[in-house]
Order: C-alpha cells, then structure tokens, then sequence
C-alpha cells in the first residue's frame, strides 16, 4: 500500500453512468440530454468496477442524466453487488414501474433517490409535464417494496417557499431520507440567472433544515455546499454522520472522487472544468490514478492562507478550506474566492 493510499484512501465513488435523460430540466447543472458516443461500453464499466473492489471501495451512487437510460444498468448493478459494494441511485423516476422497481430490490439496491424540486406545477415546470406524478408515484412504488427511498431537491427561487410544503408530501409519503442541494449556475442553470438564490437566503434554509431535523418526522441531509461553521447545521451534521466532527472540508480527491460518463476521473462530478480531470480509466486504473502523487492536487495541497475576502481571515479556514469548492468556481470562478454562501461568513456581514 503505497504512502499516498494510506493518507488518502477512496471510499465512495458517484458515477455518471450516462449523459442520456428523457428530461431536460431547467437547473441541470451537466446539460444532460442526449448519450454520448464516448460513454462507457457495457464491457470498459464492468472493468470499473472490478477497478472500485481492487481499491477497496464501499459505495457508489449511480447518477446521470438518467441512470436508468443505461440498457445494462442492471448488468452493473448485479457486478457491483457481486463485489460487495453497495448502490445508491439517483433518478427522476419516470422509468420506474412495479416490475423495475422489484428487479433493483432483488439486485440489492441500497437506496434509490427521486428528484423533487416543488409541487406538481414547480416540478413540472422544471422538468416537464407529468413528471410530478411519476416522482410520487415511484416513491410509493419504492416504499411498498422495502427500498430505501430517498429524495433530492434543488433549491432556487422557484422553489424556496415550497419547502415546507414538499416536507409535509415527503413526510406523508414515509420518505426515509431527503438531501437539500442549492442550485448554482452552471449547465442549464447558468440560463436561469434569476432562479439563483441570494446568500443571505442560505439563513432561511438553514433554519428550515433545523427546524426540520427537531421536529424528526424525516432525515434530512443539507448538501455540502450548505454551510458550514453555524451551530445548527453541526447539530444535524454530527447526527447524521454519528461522530462529534462536523464539516472538515471537502472530501473530492480525499475519501471520494467522481467518474463521467466517458471514463474521466475528477474529484466530484459537479465540477465540469476540464482542467480537473486526472485521468480516464480507458488508459489507467484508478488505483494508478488515485495514487498519482500529482492527482488531485487543487484539493490534496490546497493552501487555506491563499483564501480571499472573509475566508482569508476566517478562524475555521484551515479546517473548512473555504467550504465547497464546486461552489466558488460557479459564482467566482476561482477556488481561493470567497464563498459568499458560508453561512458563517452571511451571519457576519448580516449582524
């Protein structure tokens, strides 16, 4: 085991199986719609995950575009059971029906999540007529078929007020856990310039997490680019990962890297600049990749004290690293940019 390996050590992988989707939605931030000729054969995925089990992998989270555009989905999803890691996934649910949804259960699908971005006229707006129902209607399908069903929902200025209203829908319906995300422009997104939500709205969202976590009816799990050093999302936080540690800073290139459609490896999939994938697994394993001593270098040797605005002078910046960098480069462009929605940073210039 190589010293790099001991330092940084992958534990979960999401895996852009396809850029193909049978939606267009207004906020995707990969502009996906049509599959690729460069995306993965069934035979170079198969290859992959037997590369995620060398390495000694956990869990992959399977997303898209849509996931379930894949033909041989299932084909992977047996594989990686086989190996003995565990799939997540993550769709918008019009493919679902009885009969698939029994299938990922007898594959042994750990947790399939369902994206909710509003109520039926929000939802459908982003997306596209019907497809509120469909999300409904699989998470039902998931429920009475003992999958975890989890829900994802991206939050703009559509959406923000309907927050409490998706909670009691989600609530109703037993969902098990719900992930909240903010919608940042890139993708379709960068289209939308009013959708985007200003920071000082990240306090509301916080709040409402809090809110939500006491009141205990659903698991609910901001997403990393919600923080990161107010004493409400520690609360949850420490919770939910179950250690007294909260938010250490990002996990790409550290615990976790990302996998496109076509074999690339970045840090995380929401970062689509080119100039951060470290290779592809066409032409290297991502056991030479991940130890690459020159892999993952914006994040493994990443110099807090280079960190402009409020995160230069910030008493947790050598812990937090300035918080999600997928955010900085979206708004700033820049990963030593100050994030304008820490909310540790919001609560001081608000004060």
């Amino acid at each position: 085991m190589s010293a790099v390996y001991r330092k940084y050590y992958p534990c979960t992988c999401v895996w852009e199986v396809t850029m193909g989707c049978n939606m267009n939605c207004g906020h995707c931030g990969s502009s996906c719609k049509e599959v690729l000729p460069d995306e993965l054969t069934t035979e170079q995925a198969l290859k992959f995950i037997d590369m995620c089990a060398e390495i000694g992998l956990i869990w992959v989270t399977l997303s898209g575009g849509e996931p379930l555009i894949r033909k041989d989905l299932p084909i992977l999803i047996e594989h990686l059971t086989e190996k003995k890691i565990a799939v997540n996934m993550i769709t918008n649910g019009w493919l679902l029906n009885t009969s698939l949804v029994k299938k990922l259960k007898n594959l042994g699908v750990s947790t399939v999540a369902i994206s909710v971005d509003g109520l039926k006229e929000t939802h459908d707006s982003i997306r596209k007529k019907g497809a509120f129902l469909k999300a409904v209607n699989s998470l039902k399908l998931l429920k009475n078929n003992g999958i975890s069903a989890g829900v994802v929902t991206t939050i703009s200025k559509k959406n923000i007020k309907e927050l409490e209203s998706i909670k009691k829908l989600l609530v109703s319906l037993k969902v098990d856990l719900w992930q909240i995300q903010i919608g940042l422009p890139m993708g379709n997104f960068s289209n939308q310039k009013d959708w985007l939500i200003e920071p000082e709205q990240v306090l509301e969202i916080v709040d409402f997490c809090y809110k939500t976590f006491k009141e205990g009816n659903i698991e609910i799990y901001p997403a990393d680019c919600i923080g990161y050093y107010d004493k409400k999302l520690m609360s949850i936080n420490c919770v939910n990962s179950k250690i007294e540690e909260t938010w250490c800073g990002c996990n790409a290139g550290i615990r976790t890297f990302g996998i496109l459609h076509n074999g690339d490896i970045l840090g995380c999939t929401s970062i689509r600049d080119k100039k951060y994938i470290e290779g592809n697994i066409k032409y290297n394993s991502i056991k030479e990749i991940w130890e690459n001593p020159n892999s993952f270098n914006w994040r493994r040797n990443f110099k807090a004290e280079n960190l402009a605005g409020n995160c230069g002078i910030c008493n947790y910046n050598k812990k937090c690293l300035g918080g999600c960098f997928n955010t900085r480069l979206a708004i700033n462009k820049d990963i030593y940019s100050e994030n304008k929605y820490c909310t540790h940073n919001i609560s001081i210039l608000t004060k």
